[in-house]
């Protein structure tokens, strides 16, 4: 039996709680309810846009890996990569989700074309499996969908939900792939030297079409490392940010008494045997 859509909700909800749970046991650490409400709404809002698409996927996480590579000084390194597969009607479709918002793929279509264009290689040359079209998935809702979801009106949900189209189609070229291997093993090159200088400040500042969001705002809030590179202080600087200060508000961002105190405990259950905490 089928089940409906409120079943599968439940479902999400459920499994979702359960990670959360296995998460804060394993690492100590439990997340706020402002991120624990935020992936749930990007789950239950993927499955809401795209359920034609997940009720049809046949093969999930699929593990592709071009091993035996070359950087130009001749380091050996292999690429990988996870994909969905979906077969239906004689038609194999090749589907990468990223969570990214769509427009942002769409503006920077070249990047994701040059690494699905690798996966779809691997696929048909080295598995010898046939494929028909390769596409992205762009979890990431749009700013539209987010005040909509703040505003907790229903029509106007539904409405922003209809507008919006998280599946980008990646045109299939073959000329790519040698080119993109050629450029990770100067990346494998730049790390194993130690060689990590950051793009300077211009490339940060960067749109390359009006109404897109400027490079720091793509891909440097991604990074980890954003508040110890000089160009993203410089950036933050010239626009009037204060890189420092966001820099402490996350370090010193402990959540509420109650998360503070379920902190605590999961790292006493890590710490001390269980026969010592009774």
């Amino acid at each position: 039996m089928i089940p409906d859509d409120k079943q599968v909700e439940t479902f999400i909800r459920d499994a979702l709680e359960q990670n959360f749970e296995l998460l804060r046991l394993e690492s100590g650490h439990a997340l706020t309810t402002d991120v624990k409400d935020t992936a749930l709404n990007q789950a239950l809002l993927y499955w809401r846009k795209l359920k034609d698409v997940a009720t049809t996927i046949t093969e999930t996480e699929v593990h592709l890996n071009l091993p035996g590579q070359k950087t130009p000084q001749g380091r050996v390194f292999g690429i990988e990569g996870i994909v969905d597969i979906v077969r239906e009607d004689d038609r194999t479709i090749m589907y990468d989700i990223k969570t990214h918002d769509a427009e942002d793929v769409r503006r920077n279509i070249e990047a994701y074309e040059r690494q699905l264009n690798v996966y779809a290689h691997i696929w048909q040359n080295l598995r010898g499996q046939p494929l028909d079209q390769t596409a992205v998935i762009a979890t990431a809702y749009p700013e539209a969908v987010k005040a909509a979801l703040a505003s907790r009106d229903e029509a106007r949900i539904e409405y922003e939900l209809q507008r919006w189209n998280p599946l980008v189609e990646i045109e299939f070229s073959p000329e790519h792939v040698h080119e993109l291997i050629a450029d990770f093993g100067q990346v494998v090159d730049c790390i194993e030297n130690g060689e990590f200088t950051p793009a300077p400040v211009e490339v940060l500042q960067g749109r390359k079409e009006d109404g897109e969001r400027a490079f720091a705002s793509r891909v440097c809030r991604r990074c980890d490392a954003r508040f110890s590179c000089s160009s993203y202080r410089a950036y933050a600087s010239s626009t009037g940010g204060r890189p420092e200060l966001a820099l402490r508000q996350y370090l010193e961002d402990f959540g509420s008494d109650l998360e503070q105190q379920d902190w605590l405990s999961s790292n006493l259950e890590i710490a001390l045997p269980t026969e010592e905490l009774e």
